[in-house]
Order: structure tokens, then C-alpha cells, then sequence
């Protein structure tokens, strides 16, 4: 290791200590400091669980888009999107005569109440969505309809609103990472993944029914009342349906909602916990992986592991929108405390037919602790989503969903039948995901390139000093 290099993870490694102090500090005044503590459990004290739904997890756009379509097109009562951004030109589906979204909002609202609730896009045209596009947008959609469309531009500098929900008659609701835009990528793409330009897209999505419904209801009427000054009706919590627990999960900056002066973090108070408690297996598919705050919990498991089966497995893309070096310092980190134990792997996704391949853009935001825990949602394993924009996510401990969630996104991405990949999951880890990933032939499921045990430490934490605190 050289000097450079020796400097370089020092200077990281105090920049780092900074950010976490800072963010410490913040959530302390807020009244939110029981967040750093040592709490484990599944659950957030912060916020209620409800029993009774049913909850099914959607993997791909082939699954997830189609629910929604057709969850609007019966709407009975109302129609009510909040999302990054969306596009009035985007087809949720693309069988033959299929409705463009625009189209889609524009039938319904003839029938029931639609409300879209878009980030406003950046106050500079430095990165999409520019808020040309998104004015664009909200004209789009609101020309020659009934649909009420507004923008909401409170957000921190540099930060967004990025949720994804979707809620139809107070009665079923979408919560994921699922934009209904082609902006920076195409959503459109099945299990199967075939090689496609500019590249595939990897993504899931919850279609949830039950009493969780009017807590995803509420949190787009708190925001839309505030944002629109529209009053909207209370929120009726649905009869039980099924027999999953879950828990809707926030981050809320403060002072950005009157609602939520103090703002929320309930998103991060959750994910610390599940993965404090983590005993044999932690599973995360994510955008990025930046925040010191979570990956500072897995370097404490992989260097004290809780157990001789317990596993670590990252999915994250090959070439992220941005951060990539920042992931990969962190990475590095995992590995350095890993230290050769093979308890972690890191992963990336791509697509061959024999001749062709092309990338999989893994924009999911899915973690799995112990088959006992899931959630899954908008927020991104970064500081922006755990500190500065909105973000909703839903968690669930049922363990049957739970598992067979895993059970199906190991078996698309190991490209094995679900029997193959049922066994104990740190055997499974072993005997398939390792080899698989090391082989040099063309699979699925590839090692994460780029990453070493001394890659760059610096740019991450002032990354997130200068942009993400």
C-alpha cells in the first residue's frame, strides 16, 4: 500500500468521522438521537405496525407496471401519484393499443378525483429532471383533463422528492422504486432480462392491501394538502384482507413539511435496527451504497460475525448514475473486514443471448435480514435518501413473503429453478453465488468489477460532506 494510498484512507476515514458526528448532531437537536443508538428489532417504535394485509412483491417492470395499469383503469373513487417524476407519454404497458400514462390519468379522471404530485425538478438544469422537463410535464398532463398535477420544489439543496406510491380508492397501494418515465433508463424489463440498448433495468415494487393502505394514503394527503392547498378527504383505514404485518417508513427532512417540522427519519431508524439484528444473512439489492451510518453496521458483522453461516450478498449496478468511486470505497471497507473470510459478496447483474450482452441497472431498493425482515421501497443505501429527501419504503416480518421473495430474485439472477436455490442460505452463498460470479463464463449474476480491498477512500465522505449532509 502506498502513500498515496495510505493518505488517502486517512483523510477518508476523518472526513467520514465528520459526516457522522454531523449527522449525530442533527438528528439529536431534532429529537431524533435514539437513531444512533444500539436498538435492534424489526420494528420502529416511530411509527405503527398495522396487521391484516396482503402484500405482494412485484419484481420487474413486466410485473410491477401492468398492477398499476390496472389498478387506475378500475378506479372507483380516486387516483393518487406521488412520485421523482413522470411522463405523459410513458405506456405502462406495451401490448398493442395500450394508453399512454397522460391517457390513462386523463380516462380516469373523468370518472374519480386523480392527483400527481411530482418533484419539481433542480432550481439549476444540472442533472434531470430539469424542471423545463417537469413544467413540460405537469402541462401534459393537466391539458384538456381533469387530472390536478403539482409540483413540489421544497426540497434541501441538492436533494429531491423521490418516492414512488401509487394510491387507488384508498384501498390498494404501490410502494417501490418504480419511476414511470423513461428518463434515464428504460423500466420495461422482464425476469428473463434480455440484452437490450441502451441497457436493462432491474427493479421492484410492493401492491399492498389492508389497513398499511391508509398510512400511504395519509402520507400523500399530508403532502398534498400542504404542497397544494387542496383539502383532501380523511383516510379510512381499510378491513383487514390478510394476515401480514407491515410498516410504512419515512424519510421526511425538517423543516420542509409543517406536518413534519421536525422532520422524520424512520426509514434509517429501521434499516439500523433489522441490520443490527441481522444474525445469518443480510441480502440488499440497491442503487447505491454510500452511508457510512449502514455500512458501518456490516463492518462490525463481517469482522465479529454472529455466527459461522452468517452472509453477507450486495447486488448493485455496474456503472451507477453517479457515486460510483463512493460505493466503491465503501466496498472496499467491507472487504477489509471481511479479510478473506468469504462471508461477503458483491454482485452486479448483466444479460447474454450467446453473441449479445449489455448491462442490467440494478435500481432496486430491497434489503432482506434473516428471512425475517424485508423492505422495500424508494430509499437508496445513501445519505441522500437516509437524511435529505423524501423517501417511503415498507417493511414487512412475514417470514413466507420474505422468503420466497428471496427465493425468486435468487433464482432470476442465478438463472436456476427455485428448488435450487431453496437450500440454506449460506450453502446456497457458497456453492452457487461464489461460483457463479467468479466464473469466467457469461452468467447473470457477475462479480461487481472495480472494487478492491484498497480502492479509493477519499471521494465518498466528501461526497457526503460537501453534498449530503
Amino acid at each position: 500500500m502506498g502513500l498515496l494510498d495510505v493518505l488517502d484512507a486517512k483523510l477518508g476515514d476523518g472526513l467520514e468521522s465528520l459526516m457522522c458526528a454531523h449527522h449525530a448532531r442533527r438528528l439529536h437537536k431534532l429529537g431524533w438521537g435514539s437513531v444512533f443508538s444500539a436498538s435492534t428489532g424489526w420494528w420502529t417504535p416511530s411509527r405503527p405496525v398495522r396487521a391484516g394485509n396482503r402484500i405482494e412483491v412485484l419484481i420487474d417492470g413486466h410485473e410491477l407496471l401492468p398492477a398499476i395499469a390496472s389498478a387506475i383503469s378500475s378506479a372507483r373513487r380516486s387516483v393518487y401519484i406521488a412520485g421523482w417524476c413522470a411522463s405523459p407519454d410513458f405506456r405502462l404497458t406495451r401490448s398493442a393499443g395500450s394508453p399512454t400514462l397522460r391517457e390513462l390519468l386523463a380516462s380516469a379522471a373523468d370518472r374519480v378525483p386523480v392527483r400527481v404530485l411530482l418533484w419539481a425538478g433542480p432550481p439549476l438544469p444540472l442533472f434531470e429532471p430539469t424542471r423545463r422537463r417537469v413544467t413540460e410535464a405537469r402541462a401534459d398532463f393537466v391539458r384538456d383533463s381533469a387530472v390536478k398535477c403539482v409540483l413540489d420544489g421544497r426540497e434541501r439543496t441538492f436533494h429531491c422528492h423521490h418516492e414512488k406510491i401509487v394510491v387507488v380508492d384508498d384501498e390498494v397501494a404501490f410502494v417501490g422504486g418504480m419511476d414511470m418515465t423513461a428518463v434515464e433508463g428504460d423500466r420495461h424489463d422482464s425476469a428473463s432480462h434480455p440484452p437490450r440498448e441502451p441497457l436493462g433495468w432491474h427493479d421492484l415494487g410492493t401492491r399492498l392491501e389492508g389497513p398499511i393502505v391508509a398510512d400511504v394514503a395519509e402520507h400523500f394527503r399530508q403532502r398534498w394538502q400542504e404542497i397544494a392547498g387542496e383539502s383532501l378527504p380523511e383516510v379510512t383505514p381499510p378491513a383487514p384482507v390478510g394476515s401480514s404485518s407491515a410498516q410504512l417508513v419515512r424519510t421526511i427532512p425538517e423543516r420542509t413539511y409543517k406536518f413534519a417540522e421536525r422532520g422524520e427519519f424512520s426509514l434509517l431508524d429501521s434499516y439500523l435496527r433489522a441490520l443490527r439484528s441481522a444474525a445469518r444473512l443480510v441480502y440488499v439489492e440497491n442503487q447505491f451504497l454510500w452511508s457510512p451510518e449502514v455500512t458501518e453496521v456490516l463492518i462490525e458483522k463481517l469482522r465479529t460475525p454472529p455466527d459461522p453461516r452468517f452472509r453477507v450478498v450486495l447486488v448493485l449496478p455496474r456503472k451507477p448514475t453517479n457515486g460510483a468511486d463512493t460505493t466503491r470505497g465503501q466496498l472496499g471497507r467491507l472487504l477489509d473486514a471481511d479479510d478473506g473470510r468469504h462471508h461477503l459478496i458483491a454482485a452486479t447483474l448483466s444479460s447474454h443471448d450467446g453473441e449479445t450482452s449489455s448491462s442490467v441497472y440494478v435500481h432496486a431498493k430491497l434489503a432482506i435480514v434473516d428471512d425475517r425482515w424485508l423492505t422495500i421501497g424508494s430509499a437508496n443505501l445513501n445519505e441522500h435518501s437516509l437524511f435529505n429527501d423524501t423517501e417511503v419504503n415498507v417493511v414487512t416480518d412475514d417470514p413466507g413473503i420474505i422468503r420466497d421473495t428471496r427465493l425468486r430474485l435468487w433464482s432470476e439472477h442465478l438463472q436456476r429453478p427455485i428448488p435450487d436455490v431453496s437450500g440454506p442460505a449460506h450453502d446456497v452463498v457458497d456453492n452457487l453465488w461464489r461460483p457463479t460470479v467468479k466464473s469466467p463464463d457469461r452468467h447473470r449474476v457477475t462479480a461487481l468489477p472495480g472494487v478492491s480491498r484498497r480502492a479509493g477512500r477519499l471521494q465518498g465522505p466528501l461526497r457526503g460532506l460537501l453534498v449530503d449532509g
